[in-house]
């Protein structure tokens, strides 16, 4: 089960994730600016999307100001660089758990507190690939999201009322 509806120091998710993103970022011969940085911890910080004025809110906050394209540019930079993704229903971005390999993310979506986890949709993603190659169809990206309740929100582990 995915890690982000369980409790666990959340803290520990964003060291990781920035450790992760430098040695990445340094076998590319990149890095991640102070901006960035900041974007991604913030990201890296819950386990929920968040919306790029909130991203914005936040980097205010730590001193890199209030102009949108701040935020944007970071977020975008991020996103190339397979560290975030763009949660599409939600208009918003979350960290990305496995931002080492290059993947089509699955997200669950809780409607009742918004907790977000990414989990491995590579069965989804071959049976999605079988029915639209049974069509001459070729799937080049997607992103599939789930909504439902998290084991905190819903009775008996998740389920729907």
């Amino acid at each position: 089960m995915p890690n982000a509806f369980h409790p666990h120091d959340h803290s520990h998710c964003a060291s990781d994730g920035l450790a992760r993103a430098d040695a990445i970022l340094a076998a590319r011969k990149q890095r991640l600016t102070p901006v960035r940085r900041q974007t991604l911890e913030i990201l890296l910080s819950e386990h929920r999307a968040l919306g790029a004025y909130e991203v914005l809110e936040r980097l205010a906050a730590a001193g890199f100001g209030k102009q949108p394209p701040v935020a944007y540019r970071a977020l975008e930079f991020l996103v190339d660089q397979g560290f975030a993704h763009k949660v599409r229903r939600l208009n918003a971005f979350t960290a990305c758990m496995h931002p080492e390999t290059d993947h089509a993310p699955l997200f669950l979506i809780c409607r009742g507190c918004n907790a977000l986890a990414e989990t491995a949709a590579a069965p989804v993603r071959a049976a999605l690939d079988a029915a639209a190659q049974a069509v001459g169809f070729t799937v080049e990206r997607t992103s599939i999201e789930a909504l439902g309740l998290c084991p905190a929100c819903g009775p008996e582990l998740g389920a729907a009322p």
